[in-house]
Parts: structure tokens; C-alpha cells; sequence
């Protein structure tokens, strides 16, 4: 056991944090906050000074800050500036963790995660589920996958960022969840300025529009929670009974939408979407079955 090893607690651990988004600086000072000296590198330096005022470290090189820690966070647009930034580096990356928090697809979280074994450093994915100001609230969680026992590792280190929730041994699962996730939000989102839209068509402003639209928004999910003791559990039993909210009865609201979204001159991508899946399902037999069977045409083109 080195020196480093002999005095370094999880609590004192010395990380590096590479990117310097909003992300990044949110990280970096939390993690300076839990008392880990932090060690930054950024393609664009000067976006370290505020961070390296608050007592980062700024390295010259990505290599001289992955050597400064045995744990290196990468908060990055994408997995493509992970090898971008640390092809030149590759050779200090033997024996160190790299936990990528960068969005991309599931498959080339598995890719990197070969990648980074062939370098000798362990991988974990992570998907940040806040947006950067709630970095270290008690609201922020955070979706992590890869090896366990290096989960369990640096689980202490990177717990002040948000609750870590590990998914399990598949480095794509966490990006999956991510995706999921941001799936859920993204379609929230253009909903919600899709309904503020046709609400403005009346004259009514954004500013009255949108409180009642998110008191909406809101209520989702104790609605769902309400219609079934286990959200979920019917879906996984292929149960899908139309007792309350027919396929059929959503439809003609789809259809009703798209139809005064048409009239008042609106985009129609997002109510067309909805609607074709109410129409698969009615067209494959399923109009009195509950909402749910969505799902069926939602999956096909998987098979």
C-alpha cells in the first residue's frame, strides 16, 4: 500500500472532473464542498477559472489530470469527446475508475466500457437525473451501472453529487434508465408548450396558461398510482383491463386534438404520434382494452 493509499479516506480522495459545463462546475464544487481536493481539465480552459477560485486544481494536459486522481468524472457532451479527449492519455489510465455521466446511447456505454477495460480502468456509467443547480440537493439522484465492486468503491465519493441508485453489472442500463427517463421529460416538455400554444391561439398568455398546464402535469402520476396498487405490475402480467380508461375513449381524444391542433394552425407532429397509437391498437382489435396496450405497437418495431 502506497503512501497516497495509507491517508486518503473517501471522505479526502482526491477526484478529477473532466468537462466544465454547467455539470461539471456544479460537480466540482460540491465535491470541493465534501472536502475532496479536485483536480479540473477543460477543452476550453477559461471556463475553469471560476471553479479553480473556489479551490480547484487546473491540470495542462487530460493526462496530467487523470493521474492527478485514481477516480475521473467526465461530464462531456457526448461518449465521442471521452475519446477524443483521452486517446493521448490512454496510457495513464491503468488501474484508475472512470465514471462517464455523459449522455449517449446504451450501446456505446457498453462500447466505452471495453474500451476503458482494454486500458486497463475500471467503467461506470451514470446518468444525472437534475438539472445542474440541484447537484448536491437532496433531490438530485443519480443512476449508475457497472462492476458492483466498483460501485461499492467509490460509492462514498461520489454519494454528495446525489443519491447514487445502481441498476446492476451492464454498463448500458444506467443510460437506458437516462434515456428513459429524459424520454418521460422531453415529450413532457414539447407537451406542454404544444398545449400552451393552442391556449395562446384564444388569447390567453403563457403566464396563465402554463399554471394550470403544470398542476396538470403534476397530477400524472398519483393518477396512475391510484388506477393500480403496483404502476407496472398489470403491464408485466400482459394484463390490460378496460374498466376505467379505454383505448377506444383515448383515441377519440387523440383524434379530437389533432383536429383542433389542424383548425388552429398548429404543428401536428406530436398529436399525430399519439394518435397513430391509439389508432394501431383499435385497428388491431384492442379498443376496449385499457389504455395501456399502447405499448404493443410501441414495441413492435423492436422484434
Amino acid at each position: 500500500m502506497n503512501e497516497r493509499q495509507n491517508h486518503t479516506t473517501p471522505q479526502n480522495s482526491p477526484v478529477t472532473v473532466i468537462g466544465l459545463g454547467p455539470m461539471g462546475q456544479a460537480m466540482t464544487r460540491t465535491l470541493l464542498t465534501a472536502g475532496h481536493p479536485v483536480t479540473v481539465w477543460n477543452r476550453t480552459a477559461g471556463r475553469a477559472d471560476g471553479v479553480v477560485a473556489d479551490g480547484a486544481t487546473l491540470a495542462a494536459t487530460p493526462a496530467e489530470a487523470v493521474e492527478a486522481s485514481d477516480l475521473v468524472i467526465l461530464s462531456l457532451t457526448d461518449y465521442q469527446a471521452m475519446y477524443d479527449i483521452l486517446d493521448g492519455a490512454t496510457a495513464s489510465l491503468a488501474g484508475r475508475t472512470l465514471v462517464n455521466l455523459s449522455s449517449d446511447t446504451p450501446e456505446r456505454t457498453r462500447e466505452a466500457a471495453t474500451w476503458a477495460a482494454g486500458h486497463e480502468a475500471a467503467f461506470l456509467t451514470g446518468g444525472v437525473m437534475v438539472p445542474a443547480p440541484m447537484v448536491g440537493t437532496e433531490a438530485a439522484h443519480i443512476y449508475y451501472s457497472g462492476p458492483h465492486e466498483v460501485m461499492e468503491k467509490h460509492r462514498a465519493t461520489l454519494a454528495p453529487l446525489g443519491t447514487p441508485r445502481y441498476l446492476g453489472q451492464d454498463p448500458g442500463l444506467a443510460q437506458m434508465m437516462y434515456q428513459a427517463q429524459l424520454a418521460v421529460f422531453l415529450t413532457t416538455l414539447s407537451a406542454l408548450m404544444h398545449a400552451t400554444a393552442m391556449l395562446g391561439t384564444t388569447g390567453m398568455k403563457a403566464a396563465e396558461a402554463l399554471p394550470e398546464l403544470l398542476s396538470s402535469a403534476d397530477s400524472i402520476g398519483a393518477i396512475l398510482r391510484a388506477g393500480e396498487e403496483t404502476p407496472g405490475a398489470a403491464l408485466d402480467a400482459g394484463e390490460h383491463p378496460g374498466d376505467l380508461s379505454t383505448v377506444a375513449m383515448m383515441g377519440a381524444t387523440a383524434d379530437h386534438i389533432v383536429e383542433t391542433s389542424t383548425a388552429i394552425g398548429l404543428d401536428l407532429a406530436l398529436p399525430l404520434a399519439v394518435q397513430a397509437h391509439y389508432r394501431r391498437a383499435i385497428e388491431n382489435g384492442h379498443g376496449r382494452d385499457n389504455w395501456t396496450r399502447i405499448i404493443d405497437s410501441i414495441r413492435e418495431a423492436a422484434r
